[in-house]
């Protein structure tokens, strides 16, 4: 076996090698319309390769999210659904298990650390939910966006952090257990503060049932990170192997939501890629100065600093997205989270792995 994984890799690299040759010989040709289906499949080649590669493998989930988007944007019409069942309809489910997946990590300790802690939990959640909404907020005034999709920009940043910011805290080598439960407790507190937010800054270009998206929320958050932590507390111990692949659910299920997101918002998104690239670029890499700047500001030493810019600049774009799908707006209020997604994930994984050659020498400084 191990001696025919190499020779895989090796066949899906020259695979997407042919692709990519493909891919020019079309665009000397002038077949533009034929461009992307080689893109999308050497994209897709390079994917399925690079977690067997390790300098790839810290990688592999960006370069899946670009192979969704790539396929999306490519072929939509396979991802729009089946009949009259819209694949709109999974992203709830697809949340809920991600969020279940986030549970099953969590324990008691998790939470305890609220109370031996408290400056460094209080510090990530005040920051968390004013300085990405008002810089959500004022990015969507300043773009010039339709009112729809100028809230999803707000949306994305009124949401909490998601999974991938423990992630970078750890590539970072920051304080991977304080972002543990800053995850876990915005988590829990989005269903009161996430509508709240939305129905303040967003109220005049989006209609906001505040509490139909309270319960909501509960539903996508809540009920499955309890769930998840009740699997935790009972039955981990009884299946260690299913808590060794609820990352890769949480993964492939994000990978989900983008292609579907992108399949469906794309006439907006070629219409407004560019820019709203721009937008999100801008949101998440302010996210991470203020955030650090802030905690600096307030003496807190400079693991606690990387890891409350990464809580603060890394938002849950899945659950933004299930947002969008709950109020049947994916192709507009939904187009900013899933932009904001692999952005984001490009930009962290730049910091973290600057962060990483620049470790901090002692605790405090």
């Amino acid at each position: 076996m191990k001696q025919i994984i190499p020779w895989i890799l090796r066949v899906l690299i020259g695979i997407a090698i042919a692709f990519l040759v493909a891919g020019a010989v079309m665009l000397v040709r002038g077949e533009h319309q034929r461009i992307m289906p080689m893109i999308s499949g050497a994209m897709l080649c390079v994917a399925l390769a690079s977690g067997g590669f390790a300098r790839s493998r810290n990688w592999a989930f960006l370069i899946w999210l670009s192979s969704a988007i790539a396929i999306g944007m490519t072929f939509p019409a396979w991802f729009i659904g089946v009949g009259d069942f819209k694949f709109t309809r999974l992203f709830i489910p697809l949340l809920q298990l991600i969020m279940f997946c986030m549970g099953t990590t969590l324990g008691i300790a998790d939470f305890a650390r609220v109370v031996r802690m408290p400056g460094g939990v209080a510090a990530g959640i005040i920051c968390q939910f004013t300085i990405m909404p008002f810089l959500g907020y004022g990015l969507a005034k300043l773009s010039g966006f339709p009112p729809e999709i100028g809230a999803g920009i707000i949306l994305v940043g009124s949401v909490p952090s998601g999974l991938a910011s423990t992630v970078m805290v750890f590539l970072a080598r920051a304080d991977v257990a304080l972002s543990v439960t800053l995850t876990a407790m915005t988590s829990l507190l989005a269903p009161l503060i996430t509508p709240f937010m939305m129905q303040w800054l967003a109220g005049e270009m989006v209609q906001i049932d505040a509490g139909k998206l309270m319960w909501d929320l509960t539903k996508m958050t809540v009920i499955p990170v309890l769930a998840g932590l009740a699997w935790h507390h009972w039955m981990q111990h009884r299946a260690r192997w299913l808590s060794r692949v609820m990352p890769y659910f949480s993964m492939a299920g994000i990978i989900a939501m983008t292609l579907l997101t992108i399949a469906v918002g794309r006439d907006n998104l070629l219409r407004l890629g560019v820019m709203l690239i721009v937008i999100c670029f801008l949101h998440s890499t302010a996210g991470y100065f203020l955030g650090y700047l802030v905690c600096r500001g307030l003496r807190m030493n400079k693991a606690t600093c990387r890891t409350i810019a990464f809580e603060v600049g890394m938002q849950n774009a899945g659950m933004a997205s299930a947002v969008a799908a709950s109020l049947n707006k994916v192709a507009t209020l939904g187009l900013a989270p899933i932009v904001f997604g692999p952005v984001m994930n490009l930009t962290a994984s730049t910091l973290a792995n600057w962060w990483r050659a620049h470790p901090i020498n002692g605790k405090q400084d």
